[in-house]
This record gives C-alpha cells, sequence and structure tokens, in this order.
C-alpha cells in the first residue's frame, strides 16, 4: 500500500512540474514572440518562428495521403490552407494555436516536452515521430490535447485544400 502511495505522489509530481512547465513555457513564449514576431511573408497568421516546425511535422503526418514526389507542393498548400482557417479563427482560440506552436518552437520548452533538442531542421524524422508518438500515448493530458490538436489542425488543412481532392477521389464541391 505505501509503494502505491508513492507512485500516486510520483505521478502527481510529475504532473504538476509539466503543467508548470507548460504553463511557464507559454508565459515566455508569449512574451518574446508577441513583439517580436508577426506574420510570415505570404502568410496571414503563421510566423517565421511557426514555420521550420510545421514544414517538419507536416509531411510526416500526410505520409500516404500523396506521393512522396508530390510532398513539397503538398506541404505547402496545406500551410496555405492551415493559414487561411487561421485567419478566421476568434482572437481566443488563435491564441491558444499560437500557445501550442510557441511551445513546439522555443528551444526552452521544445527540448524537454518534444525529445527535439536540436533545431526542427536537425531534427530526424524518426525523432519528430517519436516526439508525436510520445505525446499521442502520453500520461498528460494536456500533450496528448496538443498532438490532436497539431494532428486535426493540418489534416484539415490538407483535406480542404483541393490540391488533396484528387488523392482521396473527390471531384470538388458541384458547381453553382
Amino acid at each position: 500500500m505505501h509503494e502505491l502511495s508513492l507512485n500516486r505522489r510520483g505521478l502527481l509530481k510529475v504532473g504538476l512540474l509539466g503543467g508548470a512547465i507548460l504553463a511557464g513555457g507559454g508565459l515566455l513564449s508569449r512574451t518574446l514572440s508577441a513583439s517580436a514576431d508577426g506574420p510570415a511573408s505570404g502568410f496571414f497568421v503563421l510566423r517565421d518562428s511557426d514555420l521550420p516546425m510545421l514544414r517538419r511535422v507536416t509531411p510526416l503526418l500526410l505520409e500516404g495521403s500523396t506521393a512522396s514526389s508530390d510532398m513539397p507542393q503538398a506541404v505547402q498548400a496545406t500551410l496555405v490552407s492551415l493559414d487561411g482557417g487561421l485567419h478566421h479563427l476568434s482572437p481566443a482560440l488563435l491564441s491558444q494555436v499560437r500557445q501550442l506552436f510557441d511551445v513546439l518552437s522555443l528551444p526552452l520548452t521544445r527540448g524537454p516536452l518534444t525529445g527535439i533538442w536540436s533545431s526542427w531542421d536537425a531534427a530526424s524524422d524518426d525523432q519528430i515521430r517519436a516526439f508525436l508518438q510520445r505525446w499521442q500515448n502520453s500520461s498528460l493530458a494536456l500533450l496528448r490535447q496538443g498532438h490532436a490538436s497539431l494532428l486535426q489542425m493540418i489534416l484539415m488543412a490538407w483535406y480542404a485544400s483541393p490540391v488533396a481532392w484528387a488523392h482521396c477521389g473527390y471531384p470538388g464541391p458541384p458547381k453553382v
């Protein structure tokens, strides 16, 4: 019985530590990025600091949805579609998405929370897959929610793009 309470205590400590790291990282990222990072060239919402992570994660999440030779075009179409979708979000939801992107982009939070200690550009596909799987199966609900949000945003952006329609057999919306 005593051993079980230590495990519970340990789990609570890990949960509290994870929450504190995320909260501290979010606060720090808002402080650092709020003044320094406007939209990247050609985008309404996505920032230069968001793009390295998104350009590395997106192809892995789109694996199997398009030919590998078409992947660069698919990634760009997805980012443009994602940006358009984010541009129409409420300020409160956009703030939450930016917090997620900040946590994933800042080295202070990226390393401990994702296991990607180097830049996104230097991370291997296997390291990124391990991060995605770790978050998907995390005991911390916040990380599972972060994974689900990232996955849903990218997949929705991909399938909203006309580039994706031919691959899945969708002829497009009816002409009116």
